[in-house]
């Protein structure tokens, strides 16, 4: 009998005796193998999980009972237990399910939780409002895990909860890895805990919890028996669990940072898809690696600085050439941008490397520890733009607009690999301010990239094509499209292509000869449209009091949900056919 056939939500789970609870563990491990081997999608971190989540719906009465996963991309035995099991082949697809936490998907995902660290605080909101409102046997739980416990946001949620008297549970997914193995003493400490020779007091003790573990996370009898003594414990409680990421897989288990999230693979043997052998241009990921390595190799003062993702940012590689300065912090990006704001205080030149939807949650070290005080740091910002699958939690389409308004901070967007390349031997040779240089996921346009290194001169433009009617100007990769839309238009001679390559600050000199020559303009963006790029050009315009008429296009003052890039550009508006018919408009209304 197959138990995961007559499950659609944990109403039916409870219904089945505990003895066959790890046949379900066995058939939903398999469910999740089976599909995101085809799919694609967040595999190890789901796995490691199966039996807490089993656990936690047999135990708890969700929806009732609050259930907050951290992070999120552990959830997907939890999205097939809450029915949408029939839907999970859409998972990450255009128009099907998120690959996270979804308030508006299921009463079930009482929290979005795409970024991490924010379950503690966020159960605690939940047990102090059920207190308020006069319910006091309601529990609250948050799954920390993947790393998530060592970020500073989930020890301020700590620090609070353990002064209240919140009927809240934090069960400790301790499996020592995020998408990159963990760091930092909290790790050491944690490891010394599943020895047995950490000091005597234990540090979430000493915050008032009720601590119990560590425990085997992958055994479901001895989850089952803790989960429900600890629901007649009152206040705040932390349960320690060990699991292993990837379990169940043998290959996901040898390899966990890369069956995080692996691609397609064979769900028997696990070994991933095999890449086409054509040679394809790099990943501007790889690019910024390299380069750095090449750039530090002969720079001394240069220093790299990632958040807990060195793989994904390719800040792998200077932490294997010159480990003694590469830093990665842990899920911390507000300590990273501080971090290097002390370095550039003493002389050292960092590259703060941080995803772009991950850089706002460090708004305020940005202006205040940098910005402020007008410190030469580096910042990489990687994913920046429309980002794919992972969707609006993660999409890049901010960093623009949020930066764009600070003061001293110069923002640049290369349109291929050499001007990456160059922006960053730029910046290792000397600012008196700070930069950002943003740039998407994936992979690039030039195949022997390894271009001489040049200075660029900050504010400066390039005129890719001069036109006659109409003046398109792009910032960033998405020039490339625009490239291609028009050298495609038979009226391709009417149409004047400039890369802008700055946002901040704009090259007026070549603006003023632009407003003169054309009667129309386009500005094209992968960001969003409100206090992005086409508003700098807008405030541009009205500043000097051109009337020249000015089209914006980029992202609408809306969230965009999950799909392929492609897909999400056609929605968004900014691509190929979109840019075409909106050059065709214009000339046909002259």
């Amino acid at each position: 009998m197959n138990h995961l056939d007559n499950i659609e939500f944990p109403k039916d789970l409870r219904r089945l005796k505990k003895d066959e609870l790890p046949q379900l563990a066995q058939e939903l491990r398999n469910f999740i193998i089976d599909i995101v081997s085809v799919k694609e999608g967040h595999l190890g971190a789901s796995l490691g999980v199966v039996e807490l989540t089993i656990a936690l719906h047999y135990i708890f009465d969700t929806p009732n009972d609050k259930l907050v996963w951290d992070v999120g991309h552990q959830a997907y035995g939890h999205k097939i237990l809450t029915g949408r099991k029939d839907l999970f082949a859409t998972n990450r697809q255009l128009g099907g399910i998120s690959g996270f936490p979804n308030r508006k998907e299921s009463e079930y995902d009482t929290f979005g939780t795409g970024h991490s660290s924010t379950a503690i605080s966020a159960v605690l909101g939940m047990a102090i409002a059920s207190k308020l409102q006069g319910d006091t046997q309601r529990h609250h739980i948050a799954v920390v895990g993947d790393a998530s416990i060592a970020s500073g946001m989930a020890f301020e949620g700590l620090n609070h909860a353990g002064v209240t008297d919140a009927n809240i549970l934090v069960v400790l997914n301790d499996n020592a890895i995020g998408i990159d193995p963990s760091v930092g003493a909290l790790k050491k400490y944690l490891t010394n805990v599943k020895k047995g020779s950490a000091k005597d007091e234990n540090i979430f003790e000493c915050l008032n919890f009720d601590y119990s573990g560590p425990i085997d996370g992958h055994d479901l009898h001895r989850l089952l028996v803790e989960l429900e003594r600890l629901k007649s414990v009152p206040g705040p409680k932390l349960l320690h669990i060990i699991t292993t990421k990837g379990k169940g897989l043998r290959k996901a288990e040898e390899n966990q940072v890369m069956y995080h999230s692996p691609g397609r693979f064979d769900k028997h043997t696990g070994e991933l898809q095999k890449k086409s052998d054509l040679r394809i241009p790099p990943k501007y990921q790889d690019v910024f690696g390299h380069t750095l390595v090449e750039l530090a190799l002969n720079n001394t003062r240069i220093v790299g600085i990632t958040p807990a993702m060195p793989t994904g940012s390719s800040l792998k590689f200077l932490m294997d050439e010159i480990p003694e300065r590469a830093f990665d912090v842990g899920i911390a990006e507000q300590h990273a941008v501080t971090l290097a704001a002390g370095m550039a205080t003493q002389g050292l030149i960092p590259f703060c490397n941080v995803y772009s939807t991950f850089l706002q949650r460090a708004y305020d070290q940005i202006i205040h520890d940098v910005c402020l005080q007008n410190l030469p740091v580096i910042f990489c910002l990687d994913r920046a733009g429309l980002v794919g699958q992972d969707g609006a939690t993660h999409h890049g389409v901010f960093d623009i607009a949020y930066l764009r308004c600070i003061p001293n901070l110069i923002i640049f967007a290369p349109m291929n690999e050499a001007e990456l390349r160059n922006i960053m031997y730029t910046a290792q040779l000397g600012l008196d301010q700070p930069i950002a240089i943003r740039y998407p996921r994936g992979h690039g346009v030039t195949l022997d990239w390894r271009s001489p290194l040049e200075k660029i001169e900050i504010g400066v433009s390039k005129e890719l094509k001069k036109g006659t009617k109409i003046g398109v100007l792009s910032i960033g990769h998405i020039g490339n499209l625009v490239e291609q839309v028009i050298a495609d238009l038979p009226i391709a001679e009417q149409i004047g292509h400039y890369n802008m390559r700055f946002i901040k600050p704009l090259d007026n000199k070549q603006l003023h000869y632009i407003f003169e020559q054309y009667a129309h303009l386009i500005t094209i963006e992968d960001g969003c449209k409100i206090g992005g790029f086409g508003s700098a050009i807008l405030e541009f315009a009205n500043e000097h009091h051109y009337k020249t008429t000015i089209d914006i296009l980029g992202v609408d003052d809306r969230f965009i949900e999950h799909g392929t890039i492609g897909e999400l550009q056609e929605i968004a508006g900014i691509d190929g056919t979109a840019i075409k018919k909106h050059i065709n408009k214009i000339i046909n209304e002259q």
